[in-house]
């Protein structure tokens, strides 16, 4: 049985992956930004999977210091992880900033990724051919430094496109320097129907199924573990090209000179 860690998973697809891993009898940690939530979450798939092994963490991902805490709970409590979905992510959201002055986009869906899984690496070095699964999307737009940095306004389609491809970037380079782990990115679909989409678009093109069903291939079955370090697009049902800049390395290598520079701040 793996022991598998999703990434804002008290709602949407990420709820509904953690059930359908948590029924195969897997240990799977959720993690959401409100105790509460995650109490009743953890409470709700241990009824619908029949499994006892669900635990939970608690971190705003807006907020670094508390992802890096997050981080370092992880590497305490858990011995090694197989699975590491990172799935958090945010659209729509009433405040723009974080309390460090970063777009909240950038900091949610790339920045606390990138310091969870490079912070808790020596966790799932121990893990048993060990998955990585990024969710990027099909919308990807060249990083900007000021939207990086937060010190550039863009509206909330530009920065959230910005930050899906910075965390595919990273996904790729990160295949490259862990060859014994297999990291891939993925579009799990677009307009599913969830909160963020709902909120977003206010309608859906697919059931989140859709979404749950690549998810759960992508970190269990055999025929995706010689695809690391790839981009798999849920909307064509295949492994696709992701935006040029992610196969760039000089882009990449100022996206992740950036990033430590943010990060160590």
């Amino acid at each position: 049985m793996k022991h598998i860690l999703i990434t804002g998973s008290t709602d949407g697809i990420g709820k509904l992956t953690a059930l359908k891993l948590a029924k195969d009898g897997n240990t799977v940690y959720i993690h959401g930004r409100s105790e509460t939530k995650v109490n009743n979450v953890i409470k709700e798939i241990k009824e619908a999977s029949k499994n006892d092994n669900i635990k939970g963490f608690v971190a705003d991902f807006s907020d670094l210091n508390a992802v890096k805490q997050m981080a370092a709970q992880i590497k305490k409590e858990v011995s090694s992880l197989d699975i590491l979905i990172n799935n958090a992510g945010i659209y729509k959201s009433p405040s723009e900033k974080t309390i460090d002055g970063l777009d909240i986009r950038i900091a949610v869906n790339y920045l606390a990724s990138y310091i969870l899984t490079e912070t808790i690496l020596p966790v799932l070095q121990k893990g048993s051919a060990t998955r990585i699964i990024n969710l990027s999307s099909a919308a990807q737009s060249t990083v900007q430094k000021g939207v990086l940095t937060g010190d550039a306004k863009v509206n909330a389609s530009e920065s959230y496109a910005q930050s899906k491809l910075a965390l595919t970037m990273w996904s790729f380079y990160f295949a490259k320097n862990h060859s014994k782990i297999v990291t891939i990115a993925v579009n799990p679909g677009s307009l599913l129907n969830t909160k963020m989409a709902k909120e977003a678009y206010g309608q859906h093109w697919s059931p989140a199924e859709k979404g749950v069903d690549i998810l759960y291939d992508l970190a269990v079955s055999e025929r995706h573990k010689n695809h690391s370090g790839t981009y798999f697009d849920n909307d064509r049902g295949s492994y696709s090209n992701a935006h040029p800049d992610a196969y760039n390395d000089n882009k990449i290598k100022l996206l992740l000179t950036l990033t430590e520079s943010i990060i160590s701040n």
